[in-house]
């Protein structure tokens, strides 16, 4: 592995770390979308990477952090995570090696979705939605993240429509995304995936997402939340058209 594979990969870690801080999504899409688009690395390598980033950037941002959560729908939702993130890992070990392009059109399409997510502006519902809506929207997470280790869209959306406070929401996210990335990375590691490509890239990426996460935590930008959004959606939508139009180029 060259010195400029660890070098990209770090820029675009400290830039997701940070994102994800401040917004409480973002790391698995921005890591994956730019990697696979940049072919820094394989889908399934950067997948396991991601998981142990998301990781990383959980154990920082959480502490002291839960108080707000409404535990039963939290729970609800990490049931409907667990089992899917087996059925996505098993899918991906299937498709990378005799459809990888397939694959990476299928990220592609994640990721726009999760940049058209944003600004579909769902509206908010008046009480909270029950537990069973919380586990189909985790179960459509996990399949995501299992595939990818992008467990986002499908649970954003869940979360952005409940009447709960913004700092609830974001916490809520980072911690079921914890769920997704340790379920995944035991998977795999039970597997015998968690090979050495793997493990140097996360010890290179795993400081870098710590520091960028303290940033965010300590110096968040001074952006409107409407400013935000505009500027994710921005960011996702050219990471995933761009992988999309290059695999069908």
């Amino acid at each position: 592995m060259g010195i400029e594979i660890p070098l990209a990969f770090l820029a675009i870690a400290a830039l997701a770390g940070y994102f994800q801080t401040v917004t409480g999504f973002g790391l698995g899409m921005i890591v994956m979308g730019a990697t696979s688009g940049l072919a820094i690395a394989p889908v399934a390598s950067v997948a396991a990477v991601v998981s142990l980033m998301t990781l990383a950037n959980s154990a920082v941002a959480l502490p002291g952090k839960l108080g707000h959560l409404d535990w039963r729908v939290t729970l609800a939702t990490i049931a409907g995570i667990l089992p899917a993130i087996v059925l996505g890992v098993v899918l991906l070990d299937v498709l990378s090696g005799s459809a990888a392009s397939l694959v990476r059109i299928a990220l592609g399409l994640v990721v726009l979705y999760g940049g058209v997510s944003l600004v579909l502006r769902p509206r908010q519902r008046e009480t909270l939605s029950s537990p069973a809506s919380f586990f189909v929207s985790g179960a459509l997470s996990g399949l995501c993240g299992g595939l990818f280790g992008i467990a986002g869209p499908p649970v954003i959306y869940q979360c952005y429509r409940q009447p709960m406070p913004l700092v609830a929401i974001r916490n809520m996210l980072i911690l079921l995304f914890a769920a997704t990335s340790g379920m995944r990375t035991l998977f795999v590691a039970l597997r015998g995936q968690l090979d050495l490509e793997i493990l140097t890239l996360t010890a290179w990426a795993i400081p870098v997402v710590a520091l960028a996460t303290y940033a965010g935590r300590r110096w968040p930008p001074q952006l409107s939340a409407l400013a935000m959004r505009r500027l994710a959606f921005v960011t996702l939508m050219l990471i995933g058209g761009g992988l999309i139009l290059s695999e069908l180029s």
